[in-house]
């Protein structure tokens, strides 16, 4: 026999079974010893009154083993088969790669940067001597920008495709089963890149292939088909679809894509910076408590508001996490955050960010399709000016900087390169600043303590989203007007995260292979 049962406990009560086979008992009117076995099929936390609880959807068996409870998708060889082009090796790269690969065809992966463990080292340079590399760096490399982030796996993008299957691969591949049950799940900064690691060793395995350090600088046209690339070593390669997966962050490929009259639209992004708590202010606010204990995880928060019809909002929570330096050129100053597994930095950080319509540019619109990106790089140079040309990050107590004074001086934080105290208030764009300070007062509204001058904000947090999207058919997902061109993920404007990514590789994935039938 098996049942499904709701329970409400608290969290030293979900911590353990110990604690909550007695409360599954009770219900079932049986003893303890009675029971076979409890697994755990979904769990989230309510914080919203002061007595927490933990909700845990679990599976009781009695008299019968358990079950599996997810998939385990297998892989065959196609080396032989029709190769289809990938350009880039993030998750929606890699998830369109183990999909064809499912589908009975060849993916052939070109990226730009290199694979996760020199890239870490290329990482490490930025931190200790503020060098970046072009090509290796926070935003391009195997797995591409979400490998040194949080590993944040939620997402809205239900409806396009299977969020189970997205999770249950990546378990297969090492990620912690406990993503499988978790409302919010995540893998974490350090367990991350040995996941994609073991997706690659996969796809290899199936006789697919990637190459590193191959930055595709073109792409080969005929009439309107897009026969294959051209990369950046001068060599050419031919094949029946190419999966163009490259990431918000690769400015050259829009202009490549200009160039070829590769049709581009101007889209709504979101520009800011990154705000640093200590992360015992933001457990005391979210959890109405002095200390969390040790049965709660490290708090996170949401904040949505609208301040001057624009919106103001979180994003990319990283609750026990880091600030790093995410620029992908010399020159420019940019801003993100991950956190480890275990989320137990001593900072809570994430994106605090403001709407920017194509509207909003009328200073850029004399660049076009670009004015939105134009508009990314001149606050990106303008911080970098401001911290002395190099990875010191401007930054301001967060009441300074809604006060508007200049900080005398500034709290310790997790940003590793170090901080150097700016005037934020007056230098990022009037459009980003008012509003930033409006938003964090009526934030303080909902959640006091929020609005502090124990924390600091960061500039600049300026890679939320592409400010461009490739447009594409809503059925046959290639582009408008170049056929087995595939515009995919978040560089295309189709997603916004990991999770998402995936999906809309899969999903490309898919409608390429229905039309080489």
């Amino acid at each position: 026999m098996k049942k499904d049962f709701n329970l409400s406990l608290t969290p030293k009560q979900a911590s353990d079974e110990t604690y909550y086979r007695p409360v599954v008992a009770s219900k079932l009117g049986v003893d303890p010893t009675e029971i076979g076995a409890i697994v755990v099929r979904r769990r989230s936390i309510d914080a919203r009154q002061r007595q927490i609880k933990i909700n845990l959807g679990v599976r009781v068996y009695m008299g019968e083993e358990p079950e599996v409870e997810h998939q385990t998708y297998h892989y065959g060889n196609v080396s032989g088969k029709t190769p289809v082009g990938i350009v880039g090796s993030g998750p929606a790269g890699l998830f369109a790669a183990l999909r064809l690969i499912e589908l009975g065809y060849k993916p052939v992966i070109f990226e730009r940067g290199k694979n996760v463990s020199d890239r870490k080292r290329d990482i490490a340079k930025i931190h200790r001597e503020h060098l970046v590399d072009p090509d290796s760096n926070y935003g391009y490399g195997e797995g591409g920008a979400g490998t040194f982030s949080d590993g944040k796996l939620y997402t809205r993008s239900k409806k396009r495709g299977s969020v189970e299957k997205i999770l249950e691969i990546l378990v297969q591949f090492g990620a912690d089963p406990q993503i499988l049950i978790d409302a919010h799940p995540h893998i974490g900064t350090n367990k991350l890149p040995g996941v994609i690691a073991r997706i690659r060793e996969q796809i290899l395995a199936s006789g697919g292939e990637i190459y590193f350090n191959s930055r595709v600088t073109d792409l080969i046209l005929k009439g309107d088909q897009c026969t294959g690339l051209v990369l950046n070593d001068g060599n050419r390669f031919e094949c029946a679809s190419v999966v163009l997966a490259t990431g918000h962050s690769a400015r050259d490929i829009y202009e490549m894509l200009y160039r070829n009259g590769v049709n581009l639209e101007a889209k709504t992004f979101a520009m800011g910076v990154r705000i640093e708590h200590p992360q015992a202010l933001i457990d005391t606010i979210q959890y109405h408590q002095d200390n969390r204990g040790p049965y709660l995880p490290a708090a996170t928060y949401s904040f949505v508001e609208q301040v001057n019809d624009r919106g103001v909002y979180s994003f990319c929570m990283c609750p026990g996490g880091f600030i790093v330096p995410a620029a992908t050129a010399p020159g420019e100053l940019v801003v993100n955050g991950m956190s480890a597994s275990k989320r137990n930095s001593p900072f809570a950080n994430s994106g605090l960010v403001v709407e920017v319509r194509p509207e909003d540019l009328r200073e850029f619109q004399h660049y076009g399709v670009f004015a939105g990106l134009e508009f990314q790089k001149s606050v990106e140079k303008l911080c970098f000016q401001l911290n002395g040309h190099s990875q010191f990050a401007p930054a301001q107590r967060i009441s300074d900087f809604v006060a508007g004074r200049r900080s005398a001086d500034l709290p310790d934080s997790s940003y590793t390169p170090g901080l150097v105290s700016s005037s934020l208030h007056e230098k990022l764009p009037k459009r980003i600043s008012s509003r930033l300070r409006e938003g964090i007062v009526e934030m303080d509204r909902k959640a006091r303590g929020f609005h502090t001058d124990q924390g600091v904000v960061v500039g600049v947090e300026s890679r939320t989203s592409s400010p461009l999207r490739i447009p594409r058919d809503e059925e046959s997902l290639q582009h408008i007007r170049v056929k087995n061109l595939y515009p995919c993920g978040e560089g295309a404007g189709y997603a916004g995260g990991i999770a998402s990514s995936a999906i809309d590789g899969e999903r490309c994935a898919d409608a390429l292979a229905e039309k080489l039938k």
